[in-house]
């Protein structure tokens, strides 16, 4: 059996390859070659732009993928939606598609847009939020570098953003949020039918949430005797409650538990200050929940 896996090239490509070397999954790429080869002998890779990959999951030529929720929209073709992984390009969250005008135009709400031309890579998405919404304009496809399309070639755009910076520095204005978007695993129909494949793909799901759950996570091991156990219990937050442990010596427990990394900072030492002894920050590599 062999799972035909499709990868975002692009944007996404580098924190997916990431994403799936902290899950177990090693993806060899080669930068004169579209396909890959992975530490799993029953899976292959292949790099496909985003914008194509339900495409080809619904065709049939992969059986899944990873891409963004929005190009799954903006297909309309009929894939399964196996799991949502929230990351980005640069960030952990969403990504948001907005609509945009120059900071000097008298538009303050997407009504005010009637008759104008938008330009968007997302063309039917858009379409769809100006019919629903009853307010007529032309939404032309753009090819890129669409921040510079207004207001010369266009009154306003539907563009993606993190951040919001590139929007700022064209000096463009959102007026709205059109769509929120984050990376799916999708599957074809067929495929997720096969019971073989259909377990790959669960297992690779389970792998990579439990890779992105440790993402800023620390596991935390102290010692600690039963008398202070209470007020070192006090101190620490938990995923879901610390583990305690009794010791060879009745009178010392130990204690084990999973926090935010930024919190040690200031977890630490009022773990010492509780009269915790023997503190171990080590990393995590997946949160299985």
């Amino acid at each position: 059996m062999k799972l035909r896996l499709g990868i975002p090239k692009g944007s996404l490509q580098e924190a997916t390859l990431s994403l799936l070397g902290r899950a177990g999954l090693q993806v060899y790429v080669s930068p004169r070659s579209y396909f890959a080869n992975t530490n799993d002998p029953e899976i292959e890779c292949m790099l496909i732009r985003a914008q194509e990959m339900a495409r080809y999951v619904e065709h049939g030529a992969l059986d899944t993928g990873l891409t963004g929720l929005d190009w799954v929209l903006e297909s309309g073709l009929e894939v399964v939606s196996v799991a949502d992984l929230i990351y980005a390009k640069q960030s952990r969250g969403k990504v948001r598609w907005v609509l945009a005008v120059p900071e000097d135009s008298p538009a303050t709400r997407p009504e005010d847009l009637q008759g104008a031309t938008v330009a968007t890579e997302l063309v039917s998405v858009s379409t769809r939020y100006f019919r629903q919404r009853g307010i007529e304009v032309k939404v032309e496809f753009s090819w890129g570098a669409t921040e510079v399309k207004p207001p010369t070639l266009a009154d306003a755009i539907v563009e993606v953003t993190e951040t919001g910076s590139s929007l700022k520095a064209n000096r463009l204005r959102i007026i709205d949020t059109v769509l929120e978007s984050n990376t799916q695993i999708i599957a074809n129909p067929k495929a997720w039918a096969d019971p073989c494949k259909r377990q790959k793909i669960e297992n690779l799901s389970l792998m990579l949430r439990g890779a992105m759950e440790a993402q800023g996570r620390v596991g935390l091991m102290l010692n600690v005797k039963v008398e202070d156990l209470a007020a070192v219990l006090s101190v620490l937050p938990a995923l879901n409650s610390p583990t305690v442990s009794q010791l060879s010596d009745s009178t010392w427990v130990a204690v084990n538990t999973i926090l935010e990394e930024a919190a040690c900072w200031e977890v630490i030492p009022r773990l010492k200050a509780a009269n915790a002894q023997g503190i171990v920050e080590y990393p995590l590599n997946k949160v299985v929940m």
